[in-house]
């Protein structure tokens, strides 16, 4: 059910980014192409790492989770940071979510990361539900900061 995605799984990879920002409401902020992630996941450096669900019967791609390695400076190890976890409305609640996580969850074990993050929008009730269901703890002593596009380049440019 479960596997690392291939190169030939990024017009599907594209498709369910689209369909996560659609439902976070925010299509129209999606930039990234085919050729993009190509690269971030299988050119010469890859940044970043995908795995898939695919579905039981048909095999066809229905959820993915995009990861990369961060690292606490206070434990001294890497982490997972999952960027984006996603499965189509029609395969939600067959266990695809559940399986993505315990494969990055088994990923961290494996090779002795010690945290496993992620972000989740405030009003995104079914799936804060879904992850404290797992174990998982929102960190509220902690607020998100960033910077993108104008305010970036004007500080990059300084």
């Amino acid at each position: 059910m479960i596997r690392t995605a291939r190169a030939t799984d990024i017009p599907a990879l594209h498709a369910m980014i689209r369909g996560l920002a659609a439902y976070e409401k925010a299509l129209d902020e999606v930039r990234v192409t085919e050729e993009q992630l190509h690269t971030a996941l299988f050119g010469p450096h890859p940044a970043a790492f995908a795995h898939l669900a695919e579905d039981d019967t048909t095999g066809e791609p229905v959820g993915f989770a995009l990861w990369f390695l961060n690292f606490s400076t206070w434990r001294g190890v890497h982490g997972i940071y999952l960027e984006d976890l996603y499965v189509r409305p029609e395969a939600r609640g067959g266990g695809h979510g559940k399986a993505l996580l315990r494969e990055l969850a088994r990923t961290c074990v494996e090779r002795g990361y010690q945290r496993l993050e992620w972000s989740v929008l405030d009003w995104n009730e079914p799936s804060i539900r879904f992850y404290e269901s797992l174990g998982a703890r929102p960190q509220d002593e902690w607020t998100v900061y960033r910077l993108t596009d104008g305010a970036l380049a004007e500080l990059g440019a300084r």
